[in-house]
C-alpha cells in the first residue's frame, strides 16, 4: 500500500492510500502522474453532491472555462470486472477510481473521488485506493457540494476552481 497527499491551492488536504493489490496498473499509472508532477496546478472539473469529485485532466481557463491537458502517458487496460479483472473495491465513499470514457481500456490521468455509495460503478469503473481518514473524506464532501456552472460541453465545473496544487507520496 502507498500512501498519498493531494494538497490543494487553498491550503485544503486529502490523504489516501493507494491499493497495488487490488489494482496494480491503475495504482502505478496514478504514481507515474504524480512523480512527473502531472497533477499540479490541475483541477477538479466535475463535481457532483452525493456521488463523486473529478480531477487530473483539466486546467481552469478564464471566464469559467476548462483547458484539457492531455496525459504523456498511454492509456491504461480497465480493472474491473466487466473487463475481465478481479477488483472487489467497492465505489463507497472516500474511494478513489480512475474515469474513463465508454472504452473500458481508455484511462490515462482522469481519477474520481466517490462522496457517497456509487454501487452502481461497481465492476464498472478501476477503483484503486481510498481516502485514509475522515478529514479528508469532508474534504472531498465540501467540494462536492460548491456552486458550479456549464461551460461549452461541459457541466458541474466548480465556480471558482478547485485547483490541485500537487499530489505526492506521503
Amino acid at each position: 500500500m502507498t500512501k498519498i497527499v493531494i494538497e490543494l491551492t487553498d491550503g485544503r488536504v486529502m490523504r489516501a492510500e493507494l491499493y497495488e493489490d487490488i489494482a496494480p496498473i491503475s495504482c502505478e499509472n496514478f504514481l507515474k502522474h504524480v512523480a512527473a508532477g502531472f497533477f499540479d496546478g490541475l483541477v477538479f472539473h466535475r463535481v457532483i453532491p452525493n456521488f463523486m469529485i473529478q480531477g487530473g485532466g483539466f486546467k481552469a481557463q478564464g471566464l469559467g472555462g476548462l483547458e484539457h491537458v492531455d496525459s504523456p502517458y498511454p492509456s491504461i487496460k480497465g480493472e474491473f470486472f466487466a473487463n475481465g479483472v478481479k477488483n472487489d473495491l467497492a465505489h463507497i465513499p472516500g474511494v478513489l477510481s480512475m474515469a474513463r470514457t465508454n472504452v473500458p481500456d481508455s484511462a490515462t490521468s482522469q481519477f474520481f473521488i466517490c462522496v457517497a455509495d456509487c454501487d452502481f460503478l461497481n465492476g464498472q469503473y478501476a477503483a484503486f485506493g481510498k481516502l485514509s481518514d475522515k478529514e479528508s473524506l469532508s474534504v472531498a464532501e465540501a467540494i462536492s457540494k460548491v456552486s458550479t456552472h456549464n461551460w461549452s460541453y461541459y457541466g458541474d465545473i466548480p465556480d471558482d476552481p478547485i485547483v490541485i496544487k500537487t499530489i505526492k507520496r506521503a
